[in-house]
């Protein structure tokens, strides 16, 4: 197999850090992506320890069974679409798993359920908020702009959704992390 699956990739950075490990081995690699890395050549079951070895105590782990591949891959797919890709959210979530992962929406959605103890959908929202957390804090958009941004129909339910979620309203979460910082004169 010239492909491995790693659980924990949730960024770029990890994307990074897993080339500098892979070229540390001096592996040959094709391509890399969350969750993913193909390898120009097959790897021998040394290379794999080699790579697992390297891997875990920066907190990634291959990934073997089928079913976990598919959940990490149906996480990684969310997380590039909340974080990755500014307002093209536009498609319908269920659309997207299914042509991406090529298998039925239920079958998906059941093994995430099974697996997880969450639906895709609870975990879609999650992935969302924690990206509103992050806009609100970087204070460069409007919650207006945010809720465009993330493709909510309104303020009002990105707000909504947001204090269900948080237990807290935007602009109130704003304010604690707000009083929070410290001034630099103050460190």
């Amino acid at each position: 197999m010239n492909k491995l699956f790693i659980k924990n990739m949730v960024c770029n950075r990890c994307i990074m850090v897993v080339q500098n490990e892979m070229d540390k081995l001096n592996l040959s690699v094709k391509h890399i992506q969350l969750g993913e890395v193909v390898f120009e050549n097959e790897l021998s079951e040394e290379q794999k320890k080699a790579i697992d070895k390297a891997l875990s105590p920066l907190g990634f782990e291959l990934i073997d069974d089928k079913k976990s591949q598919i959940i990490e891959k149906i996480k990684n797919t969310i997380i590039r679409l909340v974080h990755h890709q500014n307002n093209e959210l536009k498609n319908n979530l269920s659309e997207v798993l299914s042509s991406e992962l090529h298998h039925d929406y239920n079958y998906l959605s059941n093994l995430f359920s099974e697996i997880e103890g969450t639906t895709i959908e609870k975990y879609f929202i999650t992935q969302k908020i924690e990206r509103v957390k992050e806009l609100l804090v970087y204070n460069e958009l409007s919650l207006s702009e945010i809720a465009f941004q993330l493709n909510y129909s309104s303020v009002a339910y990105l707000s909504n959704q947001f204090k269900k979620v948080t237990g807290l309203t935007p602009s109130h979460f704003k304010q604690i992390k707000e009083d929070k910082r410290k001034p630099l004169d103050q460190l």
